[in-house]
């Protein structure tokens, strides 16, 4: 499969639809406005912490599993950006580094590719879109998810910048498969069709070069 990255408000879900459809291939989106825990967590991250972790591994699980009729189909999230965001809830207090290191340890064994198994887990290729702090929050703002704005819980400034910082990082030791980058601030593929078809050339020219298409 191929699997989306990026920060909260990147444009993975805008770039998960064109895409699958520019592909002629089956899209699959990340669980949240039937995820009944992500409100929970936002009001009681070191309650729910831990929950909503595994919560979302057990739906990235079934997504990839999902995903293995088609190499080309899109995920609008890799399940391997769950340490990141994991570990920087326990570095700011609202996980705790227990609870981290059990996450990071299951998610290793339960992505660790065994021989007698007809399909990888890892995607065939990982896109990432890298975003600004500011346009970070301007999307952010502009989806409206109550629980997600500033205006509601200012602490959550210093999280998504923390986050948005930590994903340059996180792509740069990914080695889990082929990678690429899109630039979501040059190339606004959400709002301009003129990006967003340079963006679907750009993912063209890596398939071919990677024999997927």
């Amino acid at each position: 499969m191929i699997a989306l990255a990026g920060t909260i408000g990147a444009g993975k879900t805008s770039l998960t639809k064109l895409l699958a459809d520019h592909l002629n291939s089956q899209a699959f989106y990340e669980s949240v406005d039937d995820n009944k825990i992500l409100p929970l967590f936002y009001k009681d991250p070191k309650k729910y912490g831990f929950l909503l972790q595994i919560y979302f591994l057990n739906k990235r699980l079934d997504e990839i599993k999902d995903s293995y009729s088609n190499d080309l189909n899109v995920l609008d999230r890799s399940i391997f950006e769950d340490a990141l965001l994991f570990k920087l809830n326990a570095d700011m207090g609202r996980a705790t580094e227990t609870e981290s290191n059990i996450y990071s340890s299951l998610l290793g064994n339960m992505m660790e590719e065994l021989p007698e198994q007809p399909h990888q887990k890892a995607p065939n290729l990982l896109i990432t879109i890298r975003v600004s702090f500011e346009t970070m929050l301007e999307r952010i703002k502009k989806r409206g998810r109550s629980f997600e704005q500033i205006a509601n819980d200012p602490s959550l400034y210093s999280y998504y910048k923390n986050l948005n910082e930590r994903y340059v990082q996180w792509y740069e030791d990914y080695n889990e498969s082929p990678k690429m980058v899109i630039d979501g601030d040059k190339y606004d593929f959400v709002e301009d069709p003129a990006a967003a078809k340079k963006v679907l050339a750009m993912i063209d020219e890596k398939l071919i070069e990677l024999n997927l298409k």
